[in-house]
């Protein structure tokens, strides 16, 4: 039963946010019957909510329970006074991401006035490969992790996305050295992005960057002020709380 759950909860998508019961059927391979006997203890539960025209969205209880993961909870609250302040700073996109496995999951976002519009979402995940805070993990993630991500299949969002494994490692072998990484035109082709790690305990935990509009200024410029709110996080991340 909790498999079939987990199946429902699943079919929901940032491009699918509300589905009908045969919708959810179709997308899950379960019996019409089966669905609509879950969704009766879903919706009870509030995991789910029924709108106006009879469609299923994901509910409050859901997003409740999901925001208590240690993980994302701690780490955000830590950090947000220091995205804040690079937001108001700069009036551009400011980002924090954790990896999960080969992916990059953001867990804050704060669009600056005017910024380039991004293809990230608080919650969603995206490619290691293609973002800058997702170089900045996968350049410090577990070998065996760098080698699954490398092989890939990778994902073309523009012609700027790097594909070819060597050059991908290039980039990562100079984001260790420079202590930062550049995406250029990799997600979208008018959008710079500059990443820089968050630590804990000598070990990178999460990636704060900046996404601006290419050629607005140079990556240079935006790296003195991601790795200094890096820093600030990684500071705030061991220092107790009173």
């Amino acid at each position: 039963m909790l498999g079939r759950a987990l199946q429902i909860l699943g079919a929901f998508s940032a491009n699918c946010p509300e589905l009908t019961l045969s919708e959810l059927s179709r997308r899950t391979g379960l019996p019409v019957s089966t669905v609509h006997r879950m969704l009766g203890e879903l919706t009870a539960w509030g995991a789910l909510e029924r709108g106006d025209k009879g469609s299923y969205r994901v509910g409050l209880r859901l997003w409740e329970v999901a925001s208590l993961a240690p993980r994302g909870q701690g780490l955000r609250e830590r950090a947000l006074p220091f995205l804040e302040d690079l937001s108001q700073i700069t009036r551009e996109n400011v980002q924090l991401a954790v990896r999960e496995g080969t992916e990059v999951i953001f867990v804050e976002r704060i669009a600056g006035s005017g910024a380039v519009p991004v293809l990230t979402r608080v919650g969603g995940r995206f490619a290691l490969t293609a973002t800058g805070v997702g170089l900045v993990l996968l350049a410090h993630a577990p070998a065996e992790v760098q080698e699954q991500a490398l092989a890939g299949p990778f994902e073309r969002f523009t012609p700027g996305t790097v594909t070819d494994p060597r050059e991908l490692r290039r980039m990562l072998a100079d984001t260790r050295t420079n202590g930062y990484a550049v995406s250029d035109r990799q997600v979208t082709m008018d959008a710079l992005s500059v990443a820089a790690p968050v630590h804990r305990g000598g070990t990178v935990i999460a990636s704060v960057s900046l996404v601006v509009h290419r050629g607005s200024t140079s990556a240079h410029a935006l790296a003195r002020l991601v790795c200094t709110s890096a820093r600030a996080i990684s500071r705030a991340m061991v220092t107790p709380r009173v």
